[in-house]
């Protein structure tokens, strides 16, 4: 049977991608172990974190996340979304459209995986701990969850 994503912690993991990007013009993680409890994220970067610069990565995710942004999909066709993503974790055999997720107008990306419909499903996020070697930083993080409603 095939371990199914957490659709919090895969949105989640989508803001960070992100937020990566536009803090430290960084592209998405190469790597990803998402789980219910806990996950982690695996960049190509130079050097390790700042305590300064995980409060801000923290800050920015749990502020898309309290937006309240709405989580949508949408169909393109393939050549669209080469021309705009990049599609190398892309398998050959995808065929000729590909879902694309957004997140508000805060991030698109393609994808096949669970996601909550808007980002205040998703509770706090936190980033537990941070490392660097040999051009590999590895973020791990958690989520909090919202009381049920």
């Amino acid at each position: 049977m095939k371990k199914q994503i957490d659709p919090c912690m895969h949105s989640a993991e989508h803001i960070l991608n992100q937020a990566m990007g536009r803090l430290f013009d960084c592209d998405r993680c190469f790597s990803a172990h998402i789980e219910r409890r806990k996950s982690k994220c695996d960049y190509r970067f130079d050097r390790s974190l700042t305590d300064e610069e995980v409060n801000a990565l923290e800050s920015e995710v749990n502020g898309v996340i309290e937006a309240d942004m709405a989580v949508s999909k949408r169909y393109i066709s393939i050549d669209n979304a080469r021309e705009r993503f990049n599609l190398s974790r892309l398998p050959d055999n995808a065929g000729d459209r590909v879902r694309i997720v957004s997140i508000g107008d805060y991030d698109h990306c393609p994808c096949i995986g669970l996601h909550v419909s808007s980002t205040h499903e998703i509770g706090k996020f936190r980033i537990t701990s941070s490392g660097f070697d040999d051009g590999v930083l590895r973020i791990r993080f958690k989520l909090k969850r919202p009381a049920t409603r």
